[in-house]
């Protein structure tokens, strides 16, 4: 099955990459519908009704939107404008916008399954990729106009943010308009730009640490006429860059790297202030000038260079932050220092759960804004002492990357947390805790469930004890737990109508849970969502016509307790579970992971030996082109099993030798029969070559 190919024409020509309340301000908080879901019948179980519906129940029911699974899992908010769901209820991205076709994500993955592309798999969308690169280039052109700036826009990308070949290959193809450059944190980030990037004029900003090596290969660099720009980040480094210019006869071009005073915000806020890892205090750039005048090599220094932070959520710090670094380098002009380029750093946020607010996982502004606030804080310094208007440079990694890789992977299985079925009455004469809470689970309402619960959980605490001294059967037991389980899930389903839901009973949701089994491994795939809690968007890819009627969470492969996320955007915040869908016998049911395009690839391990995932690379196609709507630009194939165990020192080849005398000694022996033998080699062989994560049966 091909995915749907729906050529549209430009809806909009905004490039403000979100909505704009006003320029040079944040953006206003939105609001939320209520929950309107509910269920009046108090003698059928809502354990059943809101959890463990049969199709048929669910086909009596009124239909369930499409936007309400929009509202639900927040599309509009994070996904606009590259992701949406279609009449049919899947998921379909949009690689150029609202500028271009669009291609069914669901369809798409059956077409690459069709290809022998097994899950999980790692979509790479170029267009995207290139889209935002355009965005950012355009609101930064139109600030740039806006306010009259005499200075140009010349951003560089991390390479740290995704160092893959393609996506670096890509980067200098789709940046050669704008004279986008690379940004080099480490020597073999510096050996990829300097042999990617071939645009003449783009920039190749060198920070991080830095031996003789490093130093040198740069300043040779220059050379081959790239623009490789050295920002000093250490004193020390001022004098070796000092020693290899006399050495090698060649005048570097210098910047270097602030430490603010203004605070970052978020979970990355101590990249700036006195304590920050890296960068130079103002004593120590006062040093720097002074080496450098002594040299004669003051007019190397071209550069000022900041950096508060990855996913600067508020912009009133990215503001606090431009006004001290624009005194600065105005203050550096006037040492006699020529300048040139003014480097505003990292930080530009990504709106991972839709909310557009100063949470963690948001930021409360567009790229029109960060874009008009860089150029007019800066014409507003420069202007104001009479200093020529520096190039603008950004190092946005995050806001360029994310929204191009989306990881689908299936699920494999559900196990229940609790057992919550639909109890059974109470029939006369069974002990007094059975009837008291078959008494409980009939009598639950909306103003009577924070009472019952308490009682219920005395209850079941009173049981174990009866029971631990005999005087309750293991079957009564198990009666009371049922029971307690079931009150439980009819008070979640009575909660769901609420506004509020008290201190006592907000764990519960969490506890009635199914857990999902996910074909893909958390620490290969999406690091970041163990390592610091980061949220992404994640959701079905399909079925979002149907009420997703069931609560879980969800488990990874690898043999680990931290394998699992349970945290979630939802239309109100965050939540402990997500809303999905019973699986359907003999269907596949595929999850969407979204804005995985930065970090996560380099960040991820070998956790249990899990692998890389296949990816492929997927650009929209015209129909004289494909009848499918899309072609596949590169294919990269995720690790089989020798490659993972050679990583870690095995010979896959001594493994299966060894395994064959192990069979043979076992024929001598009578162990096992030449047949079963047989057929146990040719699975450790084909063992060796397979993906490492889990095929379809």
């Amino acid at each position: 099955m091909s995915p749907t190919y729906i050529p549209s024409t430009p809806i909009s020509t905004s490039l403000s990459g979100g909505s704009v309340a006003s320029d040079r301000t944040t953006l206003p908080k939105p609001t939320h519908p209520s929950d309107n879901s509910s269920d009046n019948s108090e003698e059928t179980s809502l354990a059943a009704e809101a959890i463990a519906s049969s199709p048929d129940e669910q086909n009596s029911r009124e239909a369930w939107s499409i936007e309400q699974s929009e509202e639900l899992y927040r599309i509009k908010g994070w996904g606009e404008p590259y992701f949406s769901i279609n009449a049919a209820g899947n998921i379909t991205v949009s690689p150029q916008g609202d500028r271009g076709g669009s291609l069914d994500l669901y369809q798409l993955v059956e077409g690459l399954k069709q290809r022998d592309f097994q899950l999980p798999i790692l979509i790479r969308f170029s267009e995207i990729l290139e889209d935002r690169l355009e965005r950012l280039n355009a609101c930064f052109a139109k600030a740039i106009a806006r306010y009259s700036y005499e200075g140009v826009y010349q951003g560089v990308f991390p390479v740290k943010c995704n160092q893959q070949r393609h996506i670096v290959e890509d980067l200098a193809r789709f940046g050669k308009p704008y004279q986008f450059g690379l940004e080099a944190g480490t020597k073999p980030e510096l050996m990829i730009a300097m042999a990617s990037l071939d645009t003449p004029g783009s920039l190749i900003i060198c920070n991080g640490y830095k031996d003789d090596a490093y130093l040198e290969t740069a300043m040779l660099g220059q050379r081959l006429g790239q623009k490789i720009i050295i920002v000093l980040e250490q004193v020390e480094e001022v004098d070796v860059a000092i020693a290899l210019s006399q050495r090698l006869g060649i005048q570097p071009v210098l910047g270097v790297r602030a430490k603010l005073a203004a605070k970052g915000s978020g979970r990355w806020g101590e990249s700036a202030g006195d304590r920050a890892k890296f960068g130079l205090s103002i004593p120590e750039i006062i040093t720097v000038v002074e080496k450098l005048e002594a040299a004669n090599m003051l007019p190397c220094l071209q550069l000022l260079h900041f950096h508060i932070g990855s996913q600067v959520s508020a912009i009133s710090v990215i503001k606090d932050a431009l006004r001290e670094a624009c005194q600065i380098y105005v203050e550096l002009v006037k040492l006699g220092a020529p300048m040139g380029y003014l480097d505003v750093g990292g930080g530009l946020g990504v709106d991972y759960d839709g909310s557009k607010t100063s949470s963690q996982g948001s930021k409360n502004y567009s790229i029109q804004n960060y874009a008009n606030d860089v150029v007019a804080e800066v014409k507003d310094a420069c202007s104001a002492q009479a200093i020529p208007m520096p190039t603008l440079v950004s190092e946005s990694g995050r806001a360029i990357a994310s929204h191009q890789s989306v990881l689908i992977f299936d699920i494999l299985g559900t196990s229940e947390a609790t057992s919550y079925e639909t109890p059974k009455p109470y029939v006369e004469g069974e002990h007094r805790l059975i009837r008291e809470l078959w008494d409980l689970y009939t009598s639950l309402s909306p103003e009577n469930y924070q009472e019952a619960f308490n009682d219920a959980v005395q209850f079941k605490k009173e049981a174990a004890g009866l029971f631990n001294f005999s005087y309750l059967r293991l079957t009564e037991r198990a009666r009371v737990e049922r029971l307690y389980w079931a009150c439980c899930a009819k008070i979640v389903a009575l909660l769901r109508n609420e506004d509020y839901i008290p201190e006592e009973l907000e764990h519960l949701e969490k506890s009635l849970a199914s857990i999902y089994y996910a074909n893909m491994s958390l620490f290969q795939s999406a690091l970041d969502s163990w390592a610091i809690e980061q949220l992404f968007p994640l959701l079905p890819i399909h079925r979002l016509t149907e009420e997703p009627t069931q609560r879980a969470t969800l488990a990874d492969l690898t043999c680990d307790s931290d394998g699992k996320i349970a945290r979630f955007i939802g239309p109100k915040g965050t939540k402990d579970v997500l809303e999905l869908h019973p699986l359907k016998a003999n269907e596949p049911y595929y999850l969407g992971m979204f804005l995985v395009g930065a970090y996560q690839e380099t960040l991820g391990n070998l956790h249990n030996l899990f692998g890389n995932t296949n990816t492929v690379h997927i650009c929209l196609a015209s129909k004289a082109r494909s009848h499918q709507g899309y072609t596949i630009e590169h294919v990269v194939r995720g690790n089989t099993t020798d490659e993972v165990l050679a990583q870690v020192q095995y010979d896959p080849e001594q493994m299966i030798e060894q395994i064959r005398l192990r069979s043979e000694l076992a024929l001598q022996n009578g162990q096992i029969t030449i047949e079963e033998a047989r057929k146990l080699m040719a699975n450790y062989k084909a063992g060796m070559t397979c993906y490492t994560y889990l095929a379809e049966s």
